[in-house]
């Protein structure tokens, strides 16, 4: 018996459509519907029942593809793991990555992956949206900021400072804010990549403390919200490597600089699978080891700037542990400690931390 019967009849239960499998094996439907009656005629048995609006297996079509499942697993595990120890990496491989990272700081790591592994069949995607990886027939994204809790596995690659802007245009019309609370009386432009809820960390010795403002302006787009800053519309907290440029040009410039900020997570997550694939395998890898090569960022003037590595900056949450083993996201495991660090903060520092209101300061 053929796998590829197997593989027809396992897509169709789980994608509950004999076109929707019919897509993913790359063959028609009517070819689909051969291989499913073929499997049916030599089993003797009725595996599913289909009408015009639905497919469902019969209670024997059901444990057969229970049973059908794990022999597919099995056999890629073993296909991938045969890849592996061959030193060949192959197959299809799709990554998503944020628009403004992609560019200024992911274009040089992909190249060399391409270089490295010829036959990996690479689709990089721009998308700032962070929605179910899954859905989007994503293997692996990456992401900057602080990540939700979720059954995503993820491995931190690096981390980037933040800074707030603001246009010299803003600052001569509305002024500049001398304390965090000042924020509250400005128009505030808030990527939403960087942190969903509408509160923005400050960091005064050891102690954060997060000062809630209220968007005029909100995007998952980190570059639109900086051009909106350029365009004298309000007040930015962005990643540095966002920003450098315009930073060295005068067209925005630091506020709040006695403040420093929580560095900022730049991280990819997958799904939690026991058998991934040789070519995802090989990419954590690559991201791994080519953190001191690859966190760099290109400016517009063709000069570059090193992103911050997780072994520079310390322990942090949601950092891979010395061992090499993921956690969950928000999770460490190393040294004995399982708690959750508020974004961005060190071991060892202050774990004080409190949220300030819009209040008025004096």
């Amino acid at each position: 018996m053929d796998t590829i019967s197997l593989k027809a009849y396992a897509l169709i239960v789980e994608e509950g459509s004999f076109s929707a499998a019919a897509r993913q094996l790359g063959i028609s439907k009517s070819m689909c519907s051969k291989y499913i009656s073929d499997l049916e005629d030599k089993l003797g048995a009725r595996l599913l029942t289909r009408s015009t609006r639905s497919v469902k297996t019969t209670s024997i079509g059901m444990e057969y593809y229970q049973k059908v499942r794990r022999i597919l697993d099995l056999l890629d595990e073993a296909n991938e793991q045969a890849k592996v120890e061959s030193g060949t990496v192959t197959g299809r491989l799709r990554i998503g990555s944020p628009v403004s990272f992609s560019l200024r700081a992911l274009q040089p790591l992909i190249l060399r992956f391409l270089k490295q592994h010829p036959n990996v069949q690479l689709e990089s995607v721009f998308d700032d949206s962070r929605t179910n990886l899954i859905s989007k027939g994503y293997d692996a994204v990456l992401c900057i900021g602080e990540l939700a809790d979720s059954s995503m596995v993820a491995r931190r690659i690096h981390t980037t400072t933040c800074a707030i802007v603001a246009s010299p245009g803003y600052l001569e019309t509305y002024g500049t804010p001398r304390h965090p609370s000042d924020l509250s009386n400005h128009k505030i432009l808030h990527y939403t990549n960087i942190s969903t809820a509408t509160t923005w960390p400050f960091q005064s010795e050891n102690e954060i403390f997060w000062q809630k403002v209220t968007p005029r302006f909100a995007s998952n787009n980190g570059e639109i919200i900086a051009a909106a800053a350029m365009a004298d519309y309000g007040v930015a907290y962005l990643a540095e490597f966002m920003i450098s440029d315009h930073l060295a040009t005068g067209k925005l410039v630091p506020i709040l600089a006695e403040y420093t900020h929580p560095d900022l997570p730049i991280s990819i997550i997958y799904p939690s699978r026991k058998n991934i694939s040789a070519a995802l395998k090989a990419f954590l890898e690559f991201c791994t080891c080519n953190e001191s090569q690859s966190a760099k960022v290109t400016h517009g003037n063709g000069a570059t700037t090193p992103l911050r590595t997780g072994q520079e900056t310390g322990l942090l949450a949601q950092q891979v542990p010395s061992s090499g083993k993921t956690d969950r996201v928000g999770k460490v495991s190393n040294a004995g400690w399982t708690g959750r660090l508020p974004p961005g903060q060190r071991a060892g520092m202050d774990t004080r931390r409190r949220t300030v209101g819009p209040s008025k300061h004096g």
